[in-house]
């Protein structure tokens, strides 16, 4: 079976734009890890809106039952899972990528995901097997699906960063630059290191990156492209530093990853 994959969306008319629901989403995505908890004056300056139209989506929401209100403060309820638990039930590159990283994760017994780009971010969309994997079960702790990392400090966002051209690395770290997150002591912080990590990528086609989104922690990464050469998603395989070899990660799963992603690629086209 052929799929295709997403087209961009076309711009959106501003006739056509409902902006209430645009910013409710914000309010959703003002929570994080951070910030579990906000009440109005918080998830105002978070999600750009007044406090008085903060509070007034927090209350609908809460309303509808995606967030849960005691004192003032607001936490995500359970049932902002069934938009995730929709989209893993529909979208066509979980269900397609699936039965490869199960494969690879009894291959290499390690924990391998897939993730796409978002913004200044990555999201993992499919995962193997944990129970398939005894090396990295208990070193990685952001291998969940839907859980979202930055692009700077995973192998999979640099594989994103590595799509770019030189001018348009160059608009991202111009954005971005300036407030590029240390999570370890070994995070690139700085945009020149950061811009010679990406080109490197960039120059071998796959990006390996240790201990700078968690430490104990380091992973391979692959594209995955659909026949014209475009940058679908990424994948990679994600192990303890202890009881891995970075050798091991390169000359041994690296091989098994760029194979898989070969012969995904005539499933995946525009």
């Amino acid at each position: 079976m052929v799929v295709s994959s997403a087209q961009s969306p076309k711009p959106l008319r501003p006739q056509d734009r409902i902006e209430s629901t645009e910013k409710s989403l914000r309010v959703l995505e003002a929570f994080s890890t951070e910030r579990q908890g906000l009440n109005a004056t918080m998830a105002a300056e978070r999600a750009g809106l007044s406090r008085a139209a903060a509070r007034r989506h927090l209350l609908t929401l809460a309303e509808l039952g995606y967030l849960e209100e005691s004192d003032g403060h607001y936490w995500l309820a359970p049932k902002v899972l069934r938009l995730a638990s929709s989209y893993l039930a529909s979208a066509w590159l979980p269900r397609l990528l699936q039965p490869s990283l199960n494969r690879l994760g009894a291959q290499t017994r390690l924990v391998c995901s897939v993730a796409i780009a978002d913004v200044d971010g990555v999201v993992i969309i499919a995962r193997s097997n944990l129970a398939a994997s005894d090396k990295a079960t208990a070193a990685a702790h952001g291998l969940h699906l839907g859980n979202r990392a930055a692009l700077h400090t995973t192998s999979t966002g640099r594989i994103f960063l590595a799509q770019k051209t030189s001018a348009e690395l160059g608009d991202w770290l111009a954005q971005y630059g300036r407030n590029l997150g240390r999570l370890t002591a070994q995070t690139l912080t700085k945009p020149d290191e950061l811009r010679a990590a990406v080109k490197q990528a960039s120059r071998q086609d796959w990006a390996y990156v240790a201990q700078e989104n968690e430490l104990g922690v380091h992973a391979v990464a692959v594209p995955l492209r659909d026949t014209n050469g475009h940058c679908v998603a990424a994948m990679n395989a994600v192990a303890s530093v202890e009881l891995v070899a970075r050798a091991s990660l390169e000359r041994q799963v690296l091989p098994l990853l760029q194979a898989e992603a070969q012969s995904l690629r005539a499933l995946l086209r525009v």
